[in-house]
């Protein structure tokens, strides 16, 4: 049951860092970033018996790498 509840959280946590209306580059990636970090930070916490822990963490540092990347990328552009 514990481990249903961390899934839950976790995407929780993907989605709420996630925006039906990206328009900019920033959020766009951001969104990429942090699904991208919880699938990898899921599949390598499973191997280590944490994998809700893993996807969390891996959603929140994946998500915020993807926004800096958009954000320069918005810089260059103008936005």
């Amino acid at each position: 049951m514990k481990t249903i509840l961390n899934s839950v959280l976790a995407a929780f946590a993907a989605l709420a860092l996630s925006n039906c209306a990206a328009n900019n580059n920033a959020q766009r990636d951001a969104q990429v970033g942090a699904v991208g970090g919880a699938v990898l930070g899921g599949v390598i916490g499973h191997q280590s018996g944490n994998a809700a822990e893993g996807a969390l963490i891996g959603g929140l540092l994946g998500g915020g790498a993807g926004y800096a990347v958009g954000n320069e990328k918005d810089k260059r552009r103008g936005h």
